[in-house]
């Protein structure tokens, strides 16, 4: 009887557990190995992965980077001028708080026309869907030595003029973040398991 209720509870506390660690966010690692660096593939690598609300970004990167989230007109044009937030030193945490498209790009000159530059399409967590909309991002910087923190910064809804793209019928494939962490829970709990 009381090995019975052992293993109930065990099990309540895996299964508990489980659910719990799927219902955190990711942590990405921009650019995967290759970080926020100019020799990075950053749209392939940025296309193989998906972004849920509640996931991170995390940008690592040496002295000479930093992180600039843009608007798309920005992200496009390279403009380094009016950036949303600017970010550094390394490594930077950004927080994806909305659905929808943000855009990225290295604030060294030059370096985003080298194709520093990443557009990270964000899906809500209870949908396979494409992104709809943004919604102001958050973002997490450790401190630096003697500059003030920089502050959260806001999106600005698009132009009035400013179609959304067209929803792609096919679902979105988990990223090999989430693969990673929902193995490394499995085999916890299969090992709570096995304990019994």
């Amino acid at each position: 009887m009381a090995r019975s209720m052992m293993m109930t509870i065990l099990l309540c506390i895996v299964a508990t557990t489980m659910l719990f660690e799927l219902a955190l966010g990711v942590d990405h690692q921009v650019g995967g190995s290759g970080g926020w660096d100019p020799s990075t593939d950053l749209q392939t690598w940025a296309s193989s992965e998906t972004f849920t609300v509640g996931d991170n970004l995390v940008f690592t990167y040496s002295f000479n980077h930093d992180v600039l989230e843009v608007t798309k007109d920005d992200y496009d044009s390279c403009s380094l001028s009016n950036p949303i937030s600017t970010n550094n030193p390394s490594p930077t945490t950004i927080k994806l708080t909305g659905d929808g498209s943000r855009y990225f790009i290295c604030g060294t000159p030059g370096h985003c026309g080298q194709g520093m530059k990443v557009e990270i399409k964000t899906v809500a967590a209870s949908s396979g869907s494409p992104p709809s909309s943004g919604s102001p991002p958050t973002t997490t910087t450790p401190p630096s030595s003697g500059s003030p923190a920089p502050p959260e910064s806001t999106t600005s809804p698009p132009p009035s003029g400013t179609k959304s793209p067209p929803a792609a019928s096919t679902p979105a494939k988990p990223s090999s973040a989430t693969t990673v962490k929902m193995s490394l829970v499995s085999m916890v709990g299969i090992g709570f398991l096995m304990m019994m």
